[in-house]
């Protein structure tokens, strides 16, 4: 669906993204993972057309970004962090009036609205609604058209955690019916559990690009940490595939003198931080 090649841009002499490389399939949520001002969000503007000064290629859906016409916004749907709305127009009357911009047919209003908690506040003008609420009727714009590749961009920044919650489950029901989803975040638990694969973006350079569940085995294996008394209490830890080994643990469970036990493995966060020096929050 996305097939992107020595894709390379900048707003002044100096390069903003060099070389990137990399390609999605239908069907695929491939997030894009770094600080902010890493280039995630201008790459996702790349992809859906708004800026075309690029070098290289980046062709979405078989169309070359700055080559599109308006038929190119008929199959994707994209959700900044940004809502863009119209205050003064209730939610309804939002939805009502981007819907009216495509030819296909449109996802039920009540139904979307419903979807993400907004079911009681569709007749609510938006300038009354809180950061959280604009941020769920703009996602739920963006799928009214029902589109083939969804641009997500940190769609669960300012959400209560229930609905941060509900917002992954939605994302991953649109993914079971076959949609292509882009999302551009720092969060890496949002990563962890929704992509299926990541690539870390830093000062505008690829550095990796994998499952999350490759990356973070590349740091080495799981561990267990267990704690006990003898005397005084003490902690030592063991790795997971090599417990048997472990001649104290072994003990230790004989005599169940175990007072706690804990499995730990690396996070996406230890990973990019090894790979790229930076830390995420």
């Amino acid at each position: 669906m996305i097939q992107v090649d020595n894709l390379s841009f900048s707003y002044s002499k100096s390069k903003f993204l060099e070389n990137i490389n990399f390609e999605v399939s239908k069907g695929e949520i491939f997030g894009f993972l770094g600080p902010s001002g890493a280039g995630k969000s201008t790459l996702q503007k790349i992809l859906t057309g708004l800026i075309k000064t690029y070098k290289g290629n980046s062709i979405v859906n078989g169309i070359e970004s700055k080559n599109y016409s308006n038929n190119f916004y008929e199959n994707i749907g994209v959700d900044f962090e940004f809502p863009s709305l119209y205050e003064k127009l209730t939610g309804k009357q939002n939805l009502q009036f981007f819907g009216s911009l495509y030819s296909k047919n449109l996802r039920d209003i009540e139904e979307l609205l419903e979807m993400v908690g907004l079911q009681n506040d569709g007749n609510k003008r938006v300038s009354d609604y809180s950061k959280g609420m604009k941020s769920r009727l703009n996602f739920i714009k963006a799928l009214q058209h029902n589109p083939d590749i969804l641009f997500l961009d940190e769609p669960t920044s300012g959400l209560d955690p229930n609905n941060s919650k509900d917002m992954k489950n939605i994302i991953l029901e649109e993914k079971a019916k076959g949609k292509t989803i882009i999302l551009t975040t720092h969060n890496m638990v949002d990563a962890t559990e929704l992509c299926d694969r990541v690539a870390f973006i830093v000062d505008g350079k690829l550095k990796a690009l994998d499952t999350p569940h490759k990356l973070i085995m590349s740091k080495g294996a799981s561990k267990i940490k267990y704690t006990y008394i003898e005397g005084v209490e003490q902690t030592r830890e063991c790795i997971l595939s090599k417990t048997n080994e472990d001649k104290k643990l072994q003990e230790l469970l004989s005599k169940n003198k175990i007072i706690s036990i804990h499995s730990s493995e690396p996070t996406l966060n230890d990973i990019f931080m090894d790979i790229t020096g930076r830390v995420l929050e």
